[in-house]
This record gives C-alpha cells, structure tokens and sequence, in this order.
C-alpha cells in the first residue's frame, strides 16, 4: 500500500516538473496606437485556452504560455479593435491597439431596431451594464432611482417585495393606467422585478411621442426597452454575483410612550373638568392602569412587531459559445425577510438565451426565463399598534400572550404571529419565452419574427383565525383563490438599410397581434372548526360559502410604418405612423392612427465648428407625435350582470342586476400630443457631456370614470371626457472630473421638473367630490387651510366662529365670517414635486472604488397617516404633538378634549387640516465602497476577475419631517427600511 503511494506522488511529482517545464513566460506593454499611453485593464487570452491576464495602470502584462507550438494572443479592450498577435520566440512583447469608432459611437435600442447615439433624433435615455451594477437591488427599476431624467421612481412600501411606483412624465390620464410600457428582448413584459439585473445588457428609456410613437397606444406613458445578455464565441465565461444584507426601521415615527399618554387622556379631562390633580386619577383610569403607572410599565407594542431583516440574492451566469451558436444561461435566488414576523419572500429565476446561426443568411434564436415566486403576507399590525394603550402588556401573569389585554377593546397586535392562527401565501410561477428567425433576404434587407409567450399560474391561501386582527374574534375565515393568465404577441418586423453616398435611408414596417387572457377563480367560507386544515378544506366552512370566478380577454392589432434619412450625418429626419386596433373600445371607434416626426441638426458636423476644438459634440433635436391610450378594464364597453341575494318569503332564489359600471357603445381613444426640443452637447472630448429636453403633452377624450347620479340606478361610467397638460424640463450630465492611470473621478446630475394639470373636465368648473380642479394636478390635497390654533386672548374671535380657544382656527377663505365647505376649502397641494433631482458620484484608486448616490424630491405634500392618530379623548393611545394647553399655547395641534371624539375632530372642527404636511426631502440613496483585485492574483485563484464591496442603501434622509422617510407617501405601514449589505463578484 505504502509503495503505491509512493509511486503515485513521485509520478505527480514527476508531472507537475514536466507540465513547468513546458510553460514559459512572455512580458508586454500594450498602448494606445495614437497617443502611445499605457492601456490598463486590457484583457489578454492565449487564443484557445482559458490562460489570461489583465495589464495593470501602466499597460504592463506579464502571463505564463505554452512552450513550443505556435502560440498567439489575443488583446480585446473596450473601444479599441481586438488583435491577434502570433508570439513565436519573442519574450517581450509591445502592442499597439488601434480606436474603435464603431465601438466608440454608442449604440441605442430604439422600438424594433438599433441606431447609433449620434444619430438618435428622439428623447431617450440610455443606461449601460455597469450602471445596473452600482445599486444591487431586487428590482431594477429600483436601481435606476434618481438617475433618469424625467422618470419619476418611488418605493410603494417596505414590506417584502414590494414594488415601485414609475411614472414618465408626469401623470397623464385621470382613471386609466399612467405606468410606462415595460419591452423586454422585443416583447411585453409587465414582471420587470422578474428580471435580475446582472441579466441585463442595457436599458434605454423612451419618452417623446417620436421614440415611443412605434408602439402606438402601448407607448403613450412612455417606453422602457430591456435587453438582456447574449452569449458570445470563445472560451466560456462563468460569472458569480453574490450579496447578504440586513435591513433596519430607522425612519419610524413613534407614537406616545406611557408617561405622554397619561399626561395627555388627563389633560382630556382636566378640559371637561373631570380631572384636576392625580388624586383624580382614579376617575379616568382603570386599576390596573394606575397600578402600571406606578411600576412604570410602558409597552412600546411596535418594537415587539419590528425586526431586523435580511435581504440576499445569489446568481451565477454561463455565457459562451462559437461563431454560429452562442449561449447565455444564468440562475438566480433572492430572498427577503420583512420588517415583521411572516413577511417573506423567496424568489427563483433560471433564464437561457440562444442564439444560433444557420446560415449566412438565416438567424434564430431563445430568450426565456422562468420565474417561481414563494410569499407570506403580514397583515399590517401598525395601526393597531399605534393605537393600543401603553399601560398594557402583551402576556398576562402567567407569560401566556392576552388576546385583549385587560379585557380591554383592542386585540393584541402580536396575536396574527400564533402559530397557525394566520396565513396569507402567495406562490407564483412565470414563463417568459421569445423565440424569433431573422432571414436576411438582401445584404440591406431583412426579415424578421418575434413569438412571445407568457404564462403566469398563481395561486393565494388566506387563512384568518377567530383571534387575529382582521377576524377580532369573530369566526375564522378561509379564502382560496387562483389566476391563470396567458399573454402572446406575434411580430413580423421588415428592416431595410441603404447607404447611397452622402445619403442613408432605414425604413422598418412592423406587424403585430397582442392577446391578453386571464381566468380567475376565488372560494372562500367561514368558521372553519379545525385551525390546522387552513385554507384547503373549504368544504368543511359552514357559513357563507361562496364561489366566483371570472374572464378577461382582449386583443390588439396594430400596423406600424417608420422611416429613418440620414445625411452626412448632420441632418436627420424621423417619420413613423402607427395604427392599432384595440377589442376594448367601442365598435367604430376600435382604430386611431398614430403619427410623429423628428428632426435632428448635428451642428457639431458643420464647417463652422471644426475651429471650436473645446466643443466636441452638439446636436439639436425637435420632434412632435401623437400617442393613445385604451388602458381601462375591458368590456368597459359593457353593461355587466351580477348577482344578488333575494328571496321569496322564507325561501332563497338567484337575482341578477347590471354592474355599478354601465357600458359606454361609443368609448373610443385617449389621445396624447407631444412637442418635444431637446440639446445634446458635450466639451474637452467628451470630459462634460449632457442633454437637455424642454417638452409639452396634451392630452384629450381622457378615459375618465364619470359619477353618476343614484336615480340612474348605475354608479359610474367611462366616458371619453377631460383634458390634461404636463410641460416639463430635463437636464442630464455628466463630467469625468479627473482620469489618469490610478485616479478616476467621475460626476452625474439629473434634475427634472414636470407641471402637471387639468384643463378641462366633464362638468363646467372643477369636480369636487373626485378632488379634480382645473388648474392642478391630478392627485391634490383639497381641504380648510390650518392657521393656527384659536389663542386664549382670541376667544370672542372664536366664538363668532363657533369654537374656543385650543381649536384649531382655519382661513376664512371669503370672509363672509362663516367657515363652510362649498366656500373656505381650497387645494392646498399636490402629491407631484415641483422638481426632482439626483446628484452621483464615482471615485476609483488603483483597485478601490466609492460610489455615493443622493436623490431628491422637492415641493410635494403628504396626507401624514401619523398626525391621524391623535386622539383629542386620550383613550387610543395618540401620535406625539405639541399640543395646546393653557400653560403651552402652541399653534401645532388643539387642546385634548375627552369630550370630543377624534371622528368630531375630524369631521366637524376642521381635524383633516392636521394631515398635510410638506414632503420635500433628500437623501443619500446609496453608498458603496468596493476593492477589485489585481488581475494576477485574480488569475492565481483561478479567476478572470473578483471584487468585494459593502454598501449602503436609504442611509440618511433630510426631511421636514421628523423620523419618517417621505418617500413612502405619507403612509406609515411597512416603512422602508435602511440595508447594509456585503457582496461579491466573480468572474472566471
């Protein structure tokens, strides 16, 4: 045994000197071919191997060969023309690598085709892979917050996987949907949080009518146009993308802790005069209460339901290939624990890309993924929590938790996280497939089909104990509902390209037929006796079971023509028409046209400019089009029937009767123009580069719900009614501050300003049971205008007004010396910014890298959900105020009054006014410090690349106000928490 192992380690031994011997090493420099600089960063491979290295900040390389044969490199670096050097005996080794104007002249997505940045004519935005990278994130759009001009990007809420809220250029339509149209590879997409970002090439974002107008109706809120990574020929490449964070409430606005609640519910009552001294404290609490008053219990119930959470996501990507077939695979998980017990997610994705070349003339190829979604949902315990009384404690004497502490009126908040007594699981699985053939039939000449499909399966349990929040002790509830939904396009796309001397002419035609289909169903019944079958034995509930289910379907046809003139590349001219046909309008009015033209002067490409050498790019843009919108619910067209509960006598029977909504037979389109001029410049080559986009969308035969009166007998009609205008403003640049070998300083702004308004209705005048007003957004805040608090030196003032001093005193709009709805309410502010902002900064140092990302929205207003829990009686536990007093006469919040009930307070002295409250704020969005290795020690351990980072996401914010992060909207569920994450990139 032993001599066999002996002889084995002598034979390693013996191969391992072999395999040294017959390596040798080669050193080189590579430079720039024009300025003769050092390249560092440039990748060199041993053609047909996997041996690589990575020339440092002086171009210098050095790398380990085969010995003898004929070995030849190969040198590839972004911009530059890849080369191939044959090596035979040298040792060292000089290359110089020659520009790439091509790679050097960005290229741009654009509806079914490509062109270069240059010659773009429209407003878009383009975002590149390692932009994507900066701010790892579950969904993508996330990631870009701050950093597109003009794209408008909030988080809805903080709870696990939540979504955001995305709106190009402000809100156009009143009841239909404003959100952009998401393309992915060249087909409908709506999942984008399906789609990892280290799956994503690029992303440009289309805004004017003359970019989006291509897609027709489907562009009318603009176009985001995903491209996700294709394989590529040579050696396979494995990439690893890999991160773990935690999650913190730190922007949370506590509610009062024991010692205010006391001081305010006998303060209540010292205004009624049933409380003067805590000798009187036996009169308004119970014995229990001043028992804990005395031991100092104070329960802060919301840091009982608050946790630390976790976010991680782990992908790794496969990305090879040979000339004709190239293949892209990757895998990815991501998970999340919320804020609270019970919301978590965990989501699995594979995605596989292939592109195979039959021919020299015919093309086809794959992109698919496959998403599986596993989700438990929390039913916010917030508002409950925000309102317990302090005095309480969860568990009773024996530690067992109380369903109502103390008898009292409030369930216990922690009481949905028993075990069994609450379920919400969502589970979820998604295929997105594209398949296209391109057949090249002339040189300048091609054909191509696009075969999308979708299919989504999902499925919803909800099981609610006897004792949980939503059931407060009434019989258990179980609900158990499925949707099957199927989505396919079909897309035939005929691209024509023709350079005649100083002359290019691209013309594209396109056909296309969407389908959208969903089936629903829903069962649901109640008192389920036994806790453990949850929310699968529904035919054991025997109270009012019940069954729905439903049917959506419809189509859209479109025909869509565009052409593109290019000449000298200093004159460009755009001309598209569209034409859809959508099955959720009215006959007769199925089909409008679309039409835009741009224009574009490439001045920089004029005689006049060669002298001007510090101006390196300057372009002037004008485009005008037209978009439309049917985004309401089908058969809006439609008097629906529903059913109703009747019966003859004793006994039960079916009855029907129309829908709320009662169908319009003549519903057509919502309409959208848009002027659009746009700058784009940039100065000491290329060092300050930005764009400027001035633009004017009007909007007519708005798709608005109508109210109508209760003797029609229906409560509300679609209608084409209503106009709406959005004018605007975008700025976007960036500087590369400091570029040398080891330093790189790199600077971008955005800042946006959009004036969204109504300018026409359904009724003369302004709509004031919808809060619509010509003149102002479409979200405002319509209310009395607080001024104060009535002071005790105002006391005949107040009492013309039927108050008294601690009131809350509004403006008297008219001053007709009454405050009445119809005359002293006024809009007092809008949920849209009156500009928006970002500021980005990039510090590289040898391997180090810095990235600070702050983000801002200023001038809107929030409804603050927090100032809603003051309770004027004391007895729900209240948000902390600087309220009055005769000892504090503050002007912030009334005096507690255990005579009046916060429904009072709010209904009939003015209490709404408390709500609003300015919401501009700043923050510093994300921060990431990061550390790339050398490229050799990188290749010692195998790797072609790996860098570390440690970031942070919602670090700080700058508010007016106090312990709460705006950006949520005024609501104070689920808050958005702050991540510390630590990650890792690999590549090999």
């Amino acid at each position: 045994m032993r001599k066999g192992l002996l002889l084995s380690a002598v034979a390693l031994s013996t191969a391992m000197s072999a395999m040294a011997q017959q390596t040798r090493q080669v050193q080189g420099r590579v430079i720039d071919g024009t300025t003769s600089e050092g390249l560092p960063g440039v990748t060199v491979i041993v053609k047909n191997s996997t041996l690589g290295a990575t020339t440092d900040g002086d171009g210098n390389f050095t790398l380990s060969i085969p010995e003898g044969g004929d070995v030849a490199l190969t040198f590839s670096y972004i911009g530059y023309v890849p080369q191939t050097v044959s090596v035979g005996s040298q040792t060292k080794l000089k290359i110089a690598l020659k520009s790439d104007q091509k790679a050097l002249d960005e290229v741009v997505v654009i509806g079914y085709g490509q062109v270069k940045k240059s010659d773009v004519t429209g407003a878009i935005v383009s975002v590149k892979e390692e932009d994507l990278k900066k701010v790892p994130s579950a969904n993508v759009m996330e990631t870009l917050q701050g950093r597109l001009p003009g794209v408008d990007i909030t988080r809805s809420s903080g709870s696990a996987g939540s979504g955001v809220n995305i709106a190009v250029r402000g809100n156009r339509s009143i009841t239909a949907q404003n959100g952009p149209l998401f393309i992915v590879d060249g087909v409908q997409y709506n999942s984008i949080q399906d789609i990892n970002p280290n799956d994503i090439q690029s992303m440009e974002v289309l805004k004017d009518a003359a970019s989006t107008a291509i897609y027709g109706s489907r562009g009318a809120n603009g176009v985001i146009i995903v491209t996700t990574k294709k394989g590529a020929a040579g050696q396979p490449r494995v990439t690893i993308n890999s991160y773990y964070g935690i999650t913190d409430a730190v922007y949370y606005p506590r509610v009062s802790n024991a010692q205010e609640y006391v001081a305010q519910k006998r303060e209540a009552n010292r205004t009624t005069g049933n409380w003067n001294s805590p000798a009187d404290d036996s009169k308004i609490f119970t014995p229990l209460e001043i028992q804990n008053i005395a031991d100092g219990v104070s329960t802060n119930w919301i840091n009982k339901l608050l946790r630390q959470g976790v976010q991680q996501e782990h992908q790794i990507g496969l990305s090879g290939g040979s000339d004709k077939t190239k293949i892209y695979a990757s895998f990815d998980y991501f998970n999340e624990q919320g804020l609270f017990r019970m919301d978590d997610l965990n989501r699995y994705s594979i995605r596989f890309n292939l592109d195979q070349e039959i021919n020299s003339k015919i093309r086809v190829g794959l992109q698919s993924q496959l998403t599986y979604f596993n989700q438990d949902r929390r039913r916010d315990p917030t508002n409950q929590a925000n309102k317990i009384n302090p005095l309480l404690t969860p568990y009773d004497e024996n530690g067992n938790l109380a369903v109502f502490p103390n008898a009292g009126n409030f369930i216990n908040p922690l009481i949905d996280e028993q075990p069994g007594n609450y379920q919400n699981n969502v589970r979820t699985t998604r295929t997105f497939t594209t398949a296209y053939a391109s057949y090249q039939i002339l040189p300048s000449l091609n054909l191509r089909s696009n075969l999308g499909l979708t299919l989504s399966n999902s499925r919803t349990g909800i099981y609610q104990g006897s004792n949980t929040l939503d059931r407060n002790g009434s019989v258990a509830q179980s609900a158990y509902g499925t949707e099957f939904l199927t989505n396919w396009s079909w897309e035939n796309i005929l691209n024509y390209n023709k350079t005649f001397g100083d002359h290019t002419i691209s013309a594209t035609g396109v056909t296309s037929l969407l389908t959208f289909n969903t089936e629903n169903s829903n069962a649901q019944g109640r008192n389920q006796l036994l806790d453990y079958q949850g929310y699968y034995a529904l035919a054991n509930a025997n109270q009012q079971v019940g069954i729905n289910s439903g049917y959506v379907n419809s189509k859209l046809i479109s025909f869509t023509g565009r052409v593109q003139y290019n000449f000298k590349s200093r004159y460009l001219l755009t001309l598209t028409g569209r034409s859809d046909g959508s099955s959720v309008l009215a006959p007769g009015n199925k089909w409008a046209f679309f039409p835009s033209a741009a224009v574009a002067w490439r001045i920089i490409e004029e005689d006049f400019m060669k002298g001007l050498t510090p101006i390196t790019d300057l372009k002037l843009r004008a485009s005008y089009g037209r978009a439309g919108n049917y985004d309401i619910p089908a058969y809006s067209t439609q008097s629906l029937l529903v059913r109703i509960p009747f019966a003859f006598g004793e006994t039960s029977a079916p009855a029907y009767t129309f829908a709320n909504r009662i169908g319009n037979r003549e519903l057509g389109w919502e309409l959208s123009n848009t002027l659009n001029f746009g700058l784009d410049f940039a100065f000491l080559e290329n060092r300050v580069a930005g764009s400027v986009d001035v633009y004017d969308t009007r909007t007519s035969d708005l798709l608005l719900n109508r109210v109508l009166p209760a003797t029609s007998g229906y409560s509300v009609v679609t209608e084409n009614a209503g106009k709406t205008r959005n004018r605007g403003i975008e700025v976007g640049l960036n500087a590369r501050v400091v570029e040398t070998d080891n330093f790189r300083w790199n600077v971008g702004a955005t800042w946006f300003k959009n004036k969204e308004e109504i300018t026409a209705l359904t009724v003369s005048g302004n709509d004031v049971s919808n809060r619509w007003f010509i003149g102002s957004p479409v979200n405002v805040f319509y209310d009395y205008e607080k001024i104060g608090i009535w002071q005790t030196g105002e006391a005949d003032a107040a009492k013309a007004y039927g108050q008294k001093p601690g009131q809350i005193k509004v403006r008297d709009l008219n001053g007709d010396g009454r405050i009445t709805a119809a005359d002293d309410r006024k809009v007092l502010g809008s949920t849209v910014p009156k500009w928006s902002g970002s500021l980005n900064t990039d510090v590289s140092y040898k391997g180090f890298d810095l990235s600070l990302q702050f983000f801002a929205r200023i001038g809107q207003m929030l409804n603050y959900e927090y100032n809603g829990f003051f309770d004027p009686q004391g007895i729900e536990n209240s948000s902390r105020q600087n309220y009055w007093t005769p000892e504090n006469p503050s002007n912030d919040f009334p005096r507690p009054d255990a005579s009046l009930s916060k429904s009072t307070l709010q209904n009939s002295l003015y209490g709404t006014s408390l709500l609003y409250e300015n919401g501009s704020y700043a923050k510093l969005r994300a921060a990431t410090l990061g550390y790339t290795f050398p490229a050799g020690l990188a290749s010692r351990l195998h790797m072609s690349s790996l860098r570390v980072y440690v970031q942070g996401k919602n670090l700080y914010t700058w508010s007016h106000i106090d312990n709460y992060d705006p950006e949520r909207g005024g609501a104070i569920t689920t808050p958005i928490p702050r991540v510390l994450t630590a990650g890792i990139n690999l590549g090999f």
